[in-house]
């Protein structure tokens, strides 16, 4: 381990970054070196902690310079930094921030890969069928990691400041996920967790004839995509955002990412993409054909999925973003209902949080971001 006192932060190379996230159990697959590649309008850089010669800690630092804030940046850590968060933060991430001032960043967000809570499937369930429960965080936690709470202490301490909005939405990444574990279960452990739907979902699927395959056709899959976020108004990204995504995170790793396409009698009924970091694999995006969604493609593409990650090892599967929502006159509240059916548990994260480096430009960007919503 570290001295606390000799930690010091600076730039590495992407190869280096690269092998301390194989070395990991798991690494956000936004704190990859890839992931600077996809998000072109943003400026990378890996950075590593050091104690001599010895590298501790990496992350991937985002760099965006904001209107009418000059030549200083946001300096952005997507589900980072990748550091010990079990004992004293500081010591980690005051030279972080000593470096990255220095850089002209005007203040640092970032998000702990740290829970808070877990709530089971049952107890979501009830509490979706409970009138009086509004929020997940209004039920008792199944599991409350004292790792999470001092993380939050500690940077409240420091004067950073929380983002995450309460339901669990804003810009950046959410707080409240949905996760299926995997360890040590078998595919029948997995069916027999998920609710009757989604049992008798698969299974229409299969008796339907949709199969699904691993594909390269992003182009197929992008339509479909389109199609998806026409029918349920969000706004898609374009086709070459995903054709950055899966030639950077494939040049990485091969098997960092994957398509998985569903058909029907020829038709392309549904599609999904899987990223793999170690023992954690996250669901990031899905599409289906309004026509056929009767043969359950979706459902398919998901058992696939959670099939192919569970024959490599993973140890979780994320569905990823929920809102805390249980009120049934949410329209969110349909997001939780239908992740809730593959069994699992909703997490909570620590969430994101801000340190202004320069208070005054900060104030003018936080003003500037009001104004926006």
């Amino acid at each position: 381990m570290p001295h606390r006192e000799s930690l010091t932060v600076g730039p590495i190379s992407p190869a280096e970054h690269l092998a301390f996230v194989q070395a990991q159990p798991s690494v956000s697959f936004l704190q990859t070196p890839a992931w600077g590649q996809v998000k072109t309008e943003w400026r990378s850089e890996s950075l590593g902690w050091y104690d001599g010669r010895q590298l501790f800690g990496a992350a991937l630092v985002l760099y965006r310079p904001v209107p009418h804030m000059g030549r200083y940046t946001l300096a952005y850590l997507p589900g980072g930094p990748a550091i010990d968060w079990t004992g004293e933060i500081s010591a980690w991430l005051d030279p972080l921030a000593a470096y990255l001032k220095a850089k002209g960043a005007f203040a640092i967000r970032l998000a702990p890969p740290v829970r808070t809570d877990t709530w089971s499937a049952a107890q979501v369930k009830a509490g979706i069928a409970d009138p009086d429960s509004r929020r997940l965080t209004d039920l008792a936690s199944q599991h409350c990691d004292p790792v999470g709470q001092r993380v939050t202490d500690q940077l409240r301490a420091a004067g950073w400041l929380p983002q995450s909005p309460d339901d669990g939405f804003g810009v950046g990444q959410p707080q409240f996920t949905y996760e299926l574990p995997l360890a040590g279960r078998t595919e029948a452990d997995l069916l027999a967790g998920m609710n009757q739907l989604w049992r008798r979902n698969i299974k229409k699927a299969a008796k339907e004839g949709v199969e699904v395959e691993a594909g390269d056709d992003l182009k197929a899959f992008h339509d479909l995509y389109v199609h998806t976020a026409e029918r349920d108004h969000f706004t898609p990204r374009p086709l070459h955002y995903f054709e950055d995504m899966f030639a950077a995170m494939s040049a990485e790793d091969p098997c960092r990412i994957k398509l998985y396409l569903a058909r029907h009698q020829g038709d392309l009924v549904a599609g999904a993409v899987l990223v793999r970091v170690g023992g954690h694999a996250w669901y990031t995006y899905g599409a289906s054909c309004t026509e056929k969604r009767e043969v359950r493609g979706s459902n398919a593409c998901q058992w696939s999925m959670i099939r192919d990650c569970l024959a490599a090892g993973c140890s979780v599967y994320d569905l990823r973003g929920i809102t805390s929502t249980l009120d049934a006159a949410d329209s969110h509240r349909g997001l939780i209902q239908f992740k809730v059916g593959t069994g699992g548990q909703a997490v909570r994260y620590v969430g994101e949080w801000d340190l202004p480096l320069r208070p005054l430009i900060y104030r003018a960007f936080d003003l500037y971001m009001r104004r926006r919503k």
